[in-house]
């Protein structure tokens, strides 16, 4: 019977990292039994299917040595065992615009998505009823005084320790103490092309500008406002002349919800790392944990 695991290396490109890594596995009766690997922007991503029914060592310590091999040459190592995949937690973050939750709870519900909604967290109680009706747990405190709003949110996020924290159209500008507890673990959607209007209203200025395309953006935190990695992007058509200010607010809106849900879909199956500011997709690994599991 087959032992199916992933191997995921990452680290910046060099000579000869899958030979090491193939003879590695060669040596101690590991067959490898699919491989997808790509370099970009000098960062070599790898995924490796292997069958570890034949392995001759224990098996922690073969993940100790594939540790190990990945420290000497400054590589990180992920091992993904069969059936392993962790179901990851999820903090949502709202205010009062429902659609982006409303998207989110429909495609954990349809298990489209393989996380688990931990906690939805507000500065207004308007989302309260849309959230119990799903059965998650909904807390609210008021941003009026935003000193003790994000005190009071950090320490829930601290409590409930997500994997992931979307802001699903949660209207306030994360602290810089919040935003660096979850590097790289925060998605934001924005209703624009970014770097195009950003800021405020991004509906209104693509309205007033005649653009005949606008869209969302799905993109991690960072501490500059809406500069952080991108991890996705779809666009919709205006049509100028036609086109009424709410017609344009109401085809973002339909937009963002997919798009952000689709991002936190990526995170979720690790299909995902972020590299020197920039988001690079991983080659194989949600296809290989679907075979190994």
């Amino acid at each position: 019977m087959t032992v199916l695991a992933v191997v995921s290396v990452l680290g910046k490109d060099q000579k000869g990292v899958v030979a090491q890594f193939a003879t590695y596995m060669a040596e101690r009766g590991i067959n490898i039994e699919d491989i997808e690997q790509r370099v970009v922007r000098g960062f070599f991503v790898m995924d490796m299917l292997v069958d570890l029914k034949d392995l001759t060592i224990d098996l922690s310590e073969l993940i100790t040595g594939l540790l190990e091999l990945g420290r000497k040459i400054e590589m990180e190592v992920r091992v993904h065992l069969q059936r392993e995949r962790r179901e990851k937690r999820i903090a949502l973050l709202v205010s009062r615009e429902p659609h982006c939750l409303q998207q989110i709870v429909e495609d954990v519900q349809h298990q489209r998505l393989h996380g688990r909604i931990v906690a939805v967290l507000s500065n207004h109680p308007d989302l309260a009823p849309l959230a119990e009706s799903a059965g998650l747990p909904f807390e609210w405190k008021a941003s009026t005084d935003p000193v003790a709003h994000f005190a009071w949110l950090g320490q829930r996020l601290a409590e409930h320790n997500p994997d992931l924290v979307v802001l699903a159209r949660y209207m306030r500008i994360l602290p810089a103490e919040i935003v660096a507890r979850f590097r790289n673990r925060v998605l934001n959607i924005h209703p624009s092309l970014l770097p195009y209007f950003p800021g405020a209203a991004p509906y209104k200025q693509a309205y007033e500008s005649g653009v005949r395309v606008h869209g969302c953006t799905a993109h991690f935190v960072t501490e500059q406002l809406d500069e952080g990695p991108v991890v996705m992007q779809d666009v919709f058509h205006i049509n100028v002349g036609a086109d009424s200010l709410d017609d344009v607010k109401r085809k973002g809106l339909e937009l963002e919800g997919r798009v952000l849900s689709k991002a936190v879909q990526l995170f979720l199956d690790e299909e995902l790392v972020v590299v020197e500011g920039k988001v690079i997709f991983k080659p194989g690994i949600s296809r290989f944990l679907e075979r190994s599991g």
